[in-house]
């Protein structure tokens, strides 16, 4: 019985032993493996940058081999003592992890992603595409990688007493430690100072968690937590550098005519309201000039204006503060001296005009917040009459769709729903009567026949419709939420209504080629294509920096930044066993990142 335990006691101590060791060189393989993610992300600039990468690839995989070997192989060192098949399951692990590693580093090659529920689709789905193939031919690697697993198990098994008198064990896991510990320390400086060739690194690797400490630090006093997130707000912590446009624009030399640019923003208008009955002169107007009818908005809360005048997702958004990066079409009107000017009804100070649109122009910006959009409409009116010898850039910011609830009746006896309805068209008529007003200056000033007239809003408002106790915008991307009206007056154009679909993104794009003489392909300078231009696209996109949907003709699918997707018919409902189209995710994941420089 003596010799059998000191028997059972020598074989799981050899078993472990050839375990780390085992485990050592899988962690070399990774780490070589590891190398296609560094030659894939964008080289530090700086040497700090530098040595966090250097750290956090030796630290990281030597942390992710042997937390796997902690947790799977080493209890069943003491179950299964017998090192044939206790080998076996080892190669077997082994084979398992660096064929799903080379999986994710394909995955990271082409999509920029980890594998994520939206990769495993692509990778297992039945299409015949590029990637798909690619992928699937990793899988001939397979029985090369587990042969090779074979032997260096055998070899190690055969060599383990030499390494072990070469006392290296000790020294080699020391420099994993180092690098495991040092690489989460800087990064924790690093989160906290917005240091960014750092922090840019925090996904290049999988399964890559770095540790951050503000609570720790905020009790210590060296963090301000109020300081940090108004920092955030700033985009400091913004990691990719724009690449707006892809490419230099091209430019007409046939000048063209220089309208005046009047955009008339209507805060949570929904499509369905512009009707006679509720918006005469809207409806009257769209009617006369070009009405686009199956208009979405680029996002179902305030940060949608961000697509209509950048013509690119909301994903940009944190960059494009962090660098003060103007529109394109603003820069081409400030290039032709155009003059600009903001009326709103509400306090714009904090909201994404001033914070982004609008930030970098500040001197040349008149702003008005007039509390009121009779105000606002009564400050417009007075700066158009003093602009008479340049050509002017105007948004007019209406904004009475927000209190819609000043004109709730009584709701006893009456349904809720429709109470609160009836307010909202109430104030889409106060809303159509600031229109009149702003349509009937232009008439009277001659200004009509010189000027490109754009009616539209950034969201529309839910009461319901969809079931899912949606109530207001930013819960869904329903129609009842990013449908919303798109009315413009072109000067000599024929009055029409077009039912293709459009989007926000359009916007920008038409006023780049048919106002400001832009030849540039649309695909360098916007997510979208010309409003007039009727050619059926696959997908309209709409979203945030945490999500986005794409809506096609007969589903939407909602993807966040992790990769989880849900997909719902038209009327919003969820259709679970519904399989995505993966080439439009794929395109969609794609828009979401093509405009951030490529090292």
């Amino acid at each position: 019985m003596v010799n059998s335990g000191n028997s059972y006691a020598e074989r799981v101590s050899r078993l472990v032993s050839w375990g780390h060791w085992f485990s050592f060189f899988n962690v070399i393989i990774a780490m070589l493996i590891g190398t296609r993610y560094i030659a894939e992300s964008p080289w530090p600039e700086t040497f700090l940058g530098q040595l966090y990468l250097t750290s956090s690839w030796v630290g990281h995989f030597g942390f992710l081999v042997f937390g796997l070997y902690v947790l799977c192989l080493f209890p069943i060192t003491f179950i299964v003592p017998n090192f044939k098949l206790f080998r076996i399951v080892g190669v077997l692990a082994s084979t398992i992890g660096l064929t799903v590693l080379l999986l994710d580093t394909q995955a990271y090659q082409e999509l920029n992603l980890h594998l994520n529920p939206i990769v495993w689709e692509l990778l297992l789905s039945d299409d015949k595409n590029a990637i798909n193939a690619k992928w699937q031919t990793l899988f001939v690697l397979v029985p090369i990688i587990f042969f090779v697993q074979l032997a260096l198990a055998e070899w190690v098994w055969r060599k383990q007493r030499k390494l072990s008198h070469k006392r290296i064990g000790r020294p080699i896991a020391v420099v994993f430690f180092i690098g495991f510990t040092f690489s989460h320390l800087i990064y924790i400086w690093a989160d906290a100072t917005f240091y960014n060739p750092i922090t840019n690194q925090r996904a290049n690797f999988p399964l890559s968690y770095p540790m951050t400490a503000k609570t720790f630090l905020e009790r210590q006093g060296w963090f301000d937590r109020e300081e940090y997130q108004q920092r955030i707000e700033r985009g400091d912590a913004s990691s990719e550098v724009l690449a707006y446009p892809l490419e230099t624009l091209q430019i007409s030399k046939n000048k063209s005519k220089d309208y005046n640019l009047l955009m008339v923003m209507v805060e949570s208008l929904r499509a369905d309201s512009m009707q006679p009955e509720t918006m005469p002169t809207l409806s009257d107007f769209a009617a006369q000039n070009q009405n686009f009818s199956h208009h979405l908005s680029s996002g179902n809360d305030n940060t949608a204006a961000f697509g209509l005048f950048y013509g690119i997702p909301a994903t940009y958004s944190a960059s494009v503060r962090h660098f003060e990066t103007e529109p394109l079409f603003i820069q081409q009107l400030l290039y032709r001296n155009y003059d600009l000017g903001l009326f709103s009804g509400v306090d714009s100070s904090t909201s994404i005009y001033n914070d982004i649109i609008f930030h970098s122009q500040e001197d040349a910006l008149t702003t008005v917040d007039a509390k009121s959009d009779k105000n606002a409409v009564q400050s417009w009116q007075q700066w158009l009459g003093n602009e008479t010898n340049k050509n002017w850039f105007s948004v007019v910011h209406l904004t009475q769709m927000q209190q819609f609830e000043e004109h709730l009746e009584s709701t006893s006896n009456k349904d809720a729903k429709s109470v609160l309805h009836k307010a909202y068209l109430t104030s889409a008529t106060k809303v159509d009567q600031s229109i009149s007003q702003i349509l009937d200056t232009l008439k009277e000033q001659n200004l009509l026949d010189n000027t490109v007239v754009v009616i539209t809003s950034d969201h529309g408002w839910e009461f319901n419709e969809t079931k899912t106790n949606s109530w207001g915008a930013n819960s869904n991307y329903s129609q009842y939420q990013i449908q919303v009206p798109m009315v413009i007056h072109w000067p000599n154009k024929p009055a029409q209504e077009y039912t293709h679909v459009t989007s926000h993104f359009d916007l920008s794009v038409t006023l780049m080629q048919d106002l400001l003489g832009v030849t540039s392909n649309p695909v360098d300078f916007s997510s979208g294509k010309n409003l007039f231009d009727p050619s059926q696209r696959r997908w309209a996109m709409a979203g945030d920096s945490r999500e986005f949907a794409l809506v096609s003709n007969d589903e939407i699918t909602v993807l966040d930044r992790y990769g989880n997707y849900k997909v719902y018919d038209h009327n919003y409902r969820r259709q679970r066993d519904a399989k995505p189209k993966l080439s439009v995710i794929m395109q969609g994941l794609s828009e979401t990142k093509r405009f951030y420089e490529q090292n």
